[in-house]
């Protein structure tokens, strides 16, 4: 508990001491300290958590008393704060957030470049405790003419969760980002591509890496996913795929003095449901088998986290490679993509330039007038799981299905990207209802029988 003390009075005097003059009534004489008009006369002291003493000082009597019973209360609460922990900077306390929070994958890497560039310059150095909501609030909208909305989420979560760490340590009271607004994140619809263009790309792709373009349509892995997949992922018999790991290639710090790369890893997958199988069709299943045979697995000696508490080297027989026997990495991936983008779409060119050209020789028929089909810029192997997942919404998939074969780890997720591909058909909603009532007698006559 926390009591309050007159610091300018001594609370057990000596018999016959000099009463003060200047406080002492008939009714209460006291008698002067040494610290008598020196400073603020009130004092409350308490002991905190840690057993350690505590004091501050205080002007008025009444305001020591709110003080005291407020500390009082808190310690009894278990909420007490102590105020020179306040005085820890922000940066102490994010540090010893993000060394010690459980990522996987380059989220470690993202967190720390979220911080250092983001949010460091303008609260790094500053108190915890100082920190208010009005400048937070600033903070986002000046941070919004820079990032996108949904990263400025992101990064501004990281905020969040140092503050939430700061409460949970007794070192502030509240977090400061409550009720902060954010610029509204407004997601694209999802346009799946064209099956042309899926086509082309296949086709463009080099020779080494054309089924694996075309394993990535047919089973919606995602790119590390699809990376990181060694032969015995693969079963042939059964035709399906099984995803355990991913291929992980670390962003690398601009602050760092390495003059390589940071070395890529087979990491856990992005989610525990992204532990799945996904069955193959047949195409996809001759396509690897071919590849194999043209192009043998490499034995790739990778550091392997798989298991975050005994990471190891080991040698993994890896299903695609580039033409050094080395595992692909994202950068390097980046430039065979954009040749094959362009090839794609001179190839989409020139099928549409003879489309239109026997349209015109036919005569122009109404309502057979060619469409051009393009690979949008900026389409990347991530947009063939899309159209992997709108194949499976074409064809009456339920969210479920869906959800599980793209390895999402919950149905809202699924529906939050893809809600929009799943048909709204009156007639088969008609359908569906006539085939549980269609027995059920008439409670009515009809219409036209009903005399007037």
């Amino acid at each position: 508990m926390a009591s309050v003390y007159d610091r300018w009075h001594l609370s057990r005097p000596k018999k016959g001491a000099e009463p003060c003059a200047a406080h002492s009534s008939k009714t209460n004489v006291l008698v002067p300290s040494k610290d008598h008009g020196k400073g603020k006369r009130w004092q409350v002291r308490w002991r905190d958590a840690a057993g350690e003493q505590q004091k501050e000082n205080f002007a008025k009597r009444s305001q020591a008393d709110t003080r005291g019973d407020t500390i009082g209360a808190d310690l009894a609460r278990g909420l007490y704060v102590d105020p020179a922990a306040g005085k820890e900077s922000f940066r102490a306390v994010a540090e010893r957030w993000r060394t010690s929070a459980v990522h996987k994958g380059t989220t470690p890497s993202r967190v720390e470049r979220g911080l250092r560039i983001h949010i460091y310059p303008t609260f790094g150095d500053r108190p915890i405790v100082t920190i208010r909501p009005s400048e937070i609030q600033a903070w986002v909208k000046d941070r919004s003419q820079v990032l996108a909305a949904s990263t400025l989420r992101v990064t501004f979560s990281y905020l969040v969760t140092v503050m939430h760490t700061a409460v949970r340590d007794r070192t502030i009271a509240i977090n400061p980002c409550a009720g902060i607004k954010l610029p509204e994140v407004r997601r694209p619809e999802i346009v799946p591509l064209h099956q042309d263009a899926v086509r082309a790309l296949i086709e463009a792709a080099p020779a080494r890496y054309r089924a694996m373009i075309l394993l990535a349509v047919a089973s919606g892995l995602r790119q590390g996913e699809v990376f990181g997949l060694e032969v015995d992922c693969v079963d042939f018999l059964r035709r399906e795929v099984t995803v355990r790991q991913q291929l992980i290639t670390p962003d690398k710090d601009v602050d760092a003095d390495e003059e390589e790369p940071p070395e890529p890893y087979l990491g856990e997958p992005k989610t525990h449901e992204s532990y799945r199988t996904v069955p193959l069709v047949g195409l996809a299943v001759d396509a690897l088998a071919a590849h194999l045979q043209q192009y043998p697995a490499a034995v790739v000696d990778i550091e392997d986290r798989t298991d975050t508490r005994k990471p190891k080297r080991r040698k993994a027989t890896m299903l695609w490679t580039n033409e050094r026997g080395v595992v692909l990495k994202r950068a390097s991936w980046s430039h065979v993509w954009a040749r094959m983008e362009e090839r794609a779409n001179e190839s989409l060119n020139k099928a549409y330039a003879e489309a239109y050209s026997a349209w015109v020789q036919r005569g122009r028929p109404k309502g057979e007038e060619p469409a051009p089909v393009r690979v949008p810029e900026g389409t990347s192997m991530h947009d063939l799981r899309h159209f992997y997942a709108s194949a499976l919404i074409k064809h009456r998939e339920s969210v479920k299905t869906v959800q599980r074969r793209l390895g999402h780890s919950k149905p809202s997720i699924t529906l939050d990207i893809y809600t929009h591909l799943w048909p709204d058909d009156e007639d088969t909603t008609r359908a569906a209802v006539e085939a549980v009532l269609g027995d059920v007698p008439a409670l009515c006559p009809p219409v036209a029988t009903i005399s007037r």
